[in-house]
């Protein structure tokens, strides 16, 4: 066992893979960042938009016109109700807010939501043939309140048969790909914020930052079943500067998942004191040919997603992920709480093959379950630093390609080719009963 020691860093244990590669202290350096990766703004909790403009009653039907005709830094009210709407655009420094007892639910007709190439609602090996439901693109604006906001996935198509998730399903068995509307996306928005909103029944992804820099999500709830495929919760795709906070979210696919693809980076991120319930868990990738950087993961549960802590990438997607910390991580009932991977495809083939580096574990505990660690090759290996991780004696470490670090908390069980390390510091887990809102 060789141990090296690089500037600024505590004392590590070194595993080397040894079969694969030699370990120098040159190539520790990324794993011994000091610079916290995080959100550069100052976030604090958000208050309620001001400034009313308008208040609705239902059915509403002139809400897209009231939105329209706001001034900035106005809002629009919904009192409780029940309000069925086509596809909405929030102006730029407008604030549209859903009283308790407010659900605003989307239309069932993909005809409303169509780009003009009567696509929406079908199969074709293409995809992204709708439009949002919620679409958000100017600078200050934000959806807030207590009331729900419901994309209807799980009810029948307008003209058809089938419901959204039942496209989404057939489309996994035919190889194509489904055209199904998210239910709100921030496109190349500016301080944009989403605070206490209930979002329910996506037909597509819940929430989708993209290309976006600014961005509060505070206190929501994400609730749609585990059956529901492609129903990821938040997706900050190429966006900076965000912040995701107190959330609770249970869903059929990612229930957080930061991308970066021909849009640019992600980076600067701060996700919070937020839990997960059922889905895919807390996700990196699988596009990160961006790049993906200065991530900070903290005070996190992750209770019965089937994976936990997730970077899946791989040749035909991939690209660099730096400086992703995770502190003070609970997770329980996940088939692989540890899922770091740069063969997401085992199949794909292309010339952008993931890096990994600078991954922080620190105060992280689990109980049984695979913990994955797998670099591409010996030439670009994983760097993992774990420090007080600890999971129960049954879990069984998968590790390739990879220099990993052990620091003074220790970890436990010891990864294969490590002695016995210091017993690992456990955190303080905040499970929390996921807040029933009630679905139809």
């Amino acid at each position: 066992m060789t141990t090296a020691h690089a500037p600024g860093c505590h004392s590590p244990a070194l595993l080397r893979v040894s079969r694969f590669f030699l370990m120098s202290a040159l190539l520790m350096l990324p794993l011994c960042h000091t610079t916290l990766a995080a959100d550069r703004r100052h976030v604090t909790e958000p208050a309620l938009p001001g400034a009313i403009c308008a208040t609705l009653s239902p059915p509403a039907d002139n809400l897209q016109t009231a939105l329209n005709h706001c001034q900035r830094g106005s809002t629009v009210l919904l009192a409780a109700g029940y309000y069925p709407s086509g596809p909405l655009r929030i102006p730029d420094g407008v604030s549209l807010w859903l009283e308790k007892g407010a659900i605003l639910a989307a239309s069932r007709n993909p005809q409303v939501y169509d780009r003009g190439q009567q696509r929406c609602g079908t199969l074709d090996t293409q995809g992204e043939g709708c439009r949002p439901f919620i679409l958000i693109t100017g600078t200050g604006s934000s959806v807030a309140g207590d009331g729900i906001i419901d994309g209807q996935g799980g009810q029948t198509m307008t003209g058809s048969n089938e419901t959204w998730w039942a496209l989404a399903r057939r489309a996994q068995t035919t190889g194509l790909k489904q055209n199904e509307p998210r239910l709100i996306e921030a496109d190349h928005a500016r301080d944009i914020t989403l605070y206490r909103v209930h979002l329910r029944n996506a037909p597509g992804f819940h929430l989708v930052i993209k290309q976006s820099t600014g961005v509060t999500v505070w206190g929501i709830t994400i609730d749609t079943p585990a059956s529901a495929r492609n129903t990821d919760g938040i997706d900050p795709i190429s966006s900076s500067d965000v912040t995701v906070a107190h959330s609770f979210i249970r869903t059929g696919d990612d229930n957080i998942a930061i991308k970066a693809g021909s849009g640019g980076p992600a980076r600067y991120i701060s996700l919070l004191s937020n839990h997960l319930y059922a889905g895919h868990g807390m996700s990196v990738g699988s596009e990160t040919r961006g790049g993906v950087s200065d991530v900070l993961i903290k005070d996190l549960t992750l209770d019965g997603t089937t994976s936990g802590l997730r970077i899946k990438s791989d040749p035909s997607r991939g690209g660099r992920v730096e400086r992703v910390d995770y502190q003070n991580i609970c997770l329980r009932h996940n088939r692989r709480p540890v899922d770091i991977d740069t063969r997401y495809d085992i199949h794909a083939r292309g010339e952008h093959i993931p890096v990994y580096q600078a991954i922080r574990l620190r105060q992280v505990s689990g109980e049984e379950g695979k913990l994955v660690i797998k670099g591409y090759d010996a030439l670009h290996p994983v760097f993992v630093s774990l420090d007080g991780v600890h999971f129960s004696a049954g879990a069984q470490w998968q590790v390739e390609n990879a220099h990993v670090l052990i620091g003074h908390g220790g970890v436990s069980p010891a990864p294969p080719g490590m002695p016995a390390s210091p017993s690992a510091q456990t955190p303080q887990c905040n499970w929390i009963p996921f807040p029933e809102t009630g679905r139809p």
